[in-house]
């Protein structure tokens, strides 16, 4: 009984030691990168605030008053928090979005970020539920937004 006893432990350890590891896969130590998602689609939403974009799941949609027009000015530890809406090839208008309003822009990483009437959107690290608001008002720069594509600084 004391062999197995010992195996698990070693086992556990092992796992445990694996979880701790800050290696992504790409042997370099860097943090990966926001993956890019095939679709993205775009949608709208009831909230407290009245109308909102969200993606295909539900999860929240950001602008960022600090960007220069459809440019991104939001990377590093930025990014860390406010992580771009990405995607491959062009975005989805889901229920309630005008599609004409769509449209991407190239992040200095070479990613395709979503944009809604020239804003890039972004979700924000500390929602964790769909229906979450959370990034409303940080910093008094970053909102949600409109199905029009106008922050909702309410």
């Amino acid at each position: 009984m004391g062999r197995i006893k010992l195996i698990a432990m070693a086992a556990l350890f092992a796992l445990m030691l694996a979880g701790c590891s800050d290696d992504d896969g790409t042997g370099d130590g860097t943090e990966p990168q926001p993956e890019e998602t095939a679709e993205a689609t775009v949608a709208v939403e009831e909230s407290d605030l009245g109308q909102i974009v969200v993606d295909a799941e539900g999860k929240t949609l950001y602008v960022f008053l600090a960007d220069e027009g459809s440019d991104s000015t939001c990377y590093d530890e930025c990014e860390t928090a406010w992580p771009p809406l990405t995607v491959e090839g062009d975005p989805g208008a889901g229920d309630g979005i005008d599609a004409a309003l769509l449209g991407t822009t190239e992040r200095e990483d070479g990613s395709t970020q979503v944009t809604l009437d020239g804003h890039p959107l972004y979700y924000f690290a500390s929602d964790e539920t769909a229906d979450d608001i959370n990034g409303q008002g940080v910093g008094e720069v970053w909102y949600v937004v409109s199905p029009e594509g106008e922050a909702i600084q309410s």
